[in-house]
């Protein structure tokens, strides 16, 4: 057997080395954020159909369903207790908030 040093080195070692193979933020990405920024000052567009709510919950109205391609620009971001992120944006037609 190797000496009790060794083995707290091989730990050491792993501890150290084995995070840089894994992606910030964890190990597995749940859910891609489905907007995209075309250039530094423009607005974001969806890539695809986002409902605007009333309020940051799963629960809330539906107040419209932006179409692709849509410009939306961000007015502000909250992160629910739950740890979902929430952006409250303008479209071309209303404002309200979608899931992040």
């Amino acid at each position: 057997m190797f000496p009790a040093s060794w083995r707290w080195g091989v730990v050491l070692a792993f501890a150290l080395v084995a995070p840089v193979a894994m992606p910030a933020g964890g190990v597995l990405d749940r859910r891609s954020l489905q907007l995209r920024r075309r250039q530094p000052n423009e607005p974001l567009l969806s890539v695809g159909q986002l409902r605007l709510r009333t309020a940051p919950t799963h629960q809330a109205a539906s107040l419209a369903i932006t179409s692709a391609q849509e410009p939306l620009a961000v007015l502000s971001r909250w992160e629910a207790l739950d740890g979902q992120c929430w952006l409250r944006v303008r479209s071309l037609t209303s404002r309200g908030w979608i899931a992040a």
